[in-house]
């Protein structure tokens, strides 16, 4: 695979056309030297090194989490969830990457007590086993909202997916934004009539 480079965009506006300033004469008739930025060389692109990539988006994917953390509970005050925000970018593709925004527990069809955990990612793609997590990555949606259910991992002291209840342990994928919300609100209703009058939105 062919390493990615990135660069820094510039608000830099292009030379208009036509010659270009006799800055030497200004400099002959008047005695001083120019400092205006279009009197000299455009600056050179800056390329960004992986670790200043991974930052940035890092730093948008987080703002996207704290926001939709603030629309879900700001839905319903029966419907609260903790605040869990951290973000994961790829590791040889550091522009994409994907943010955790909450976990909580509900029933979930035939099961009780599912523990689950909400994420965003900035491509879409499919949900694979545990050696590659995301296959056929695309990027022609900007986001990709999902939720997997989670399970201690006793052996490592840590969480994992728990595909009993799905092969993924998928719960939901989406890239519309007020489907995703109405899923994850619909997570967290506690009666019926509520889950409900979130159909209806």
């Amino acid at each position: 695979m062919t390493k990615l480079r990135y660069y820094a965009k510039t608000d830099q506006k292009p030379p208009e056309p036509g010659l270009p300033p006799a800055i030497h004469s200004e400099f002959l008739r008047t005695g001083r030297i120019s400092r205006r930025r279009d009197d000299w060389l455009p600056e050179e692109r800056r390329y960004l090194t992986y670790e200043e990539v991974a930052e940035k988006t890092g730093r948008k994917l987080e703002n996207a989490a704290t926001t939709t953390h603030t629309r879900l509970n700001g839905f319903h005050r029966s419907i609260q969830f903790p605040k869990i925000i951290f973000h994961r970018t790829l590791a040889n593709s550091p522009h994409l990457g994907y943010c955790h925004v909450t976990a909580a527990k509900t029933n979930f069809a035939k099961f009780a007590d599912v523990k689950w955990s909400f994420y965003i990612a900035n491509f879409f793609s499919e949900i694979g086993d545990a050696e590659q997590f995301f296959e056929k990555i695309q990027t022609q949606y900007s986001r990709m909202y999902f939720a997997v259910a989670i399970e201690p991992d006793k052996a490592l002291k840590t969480l994992k997916i728990d595909r009993s209840i799905r092969d993924n342990g998928l719960l939901f994928r989406t890239h519309d934004p007020k489907e995703a919300l109405k899923n994850v609100l619909k997570l967290g209703a506690a009666t019926p009539e509520l889950r409900a009058a979130i159909d209806r939105l």
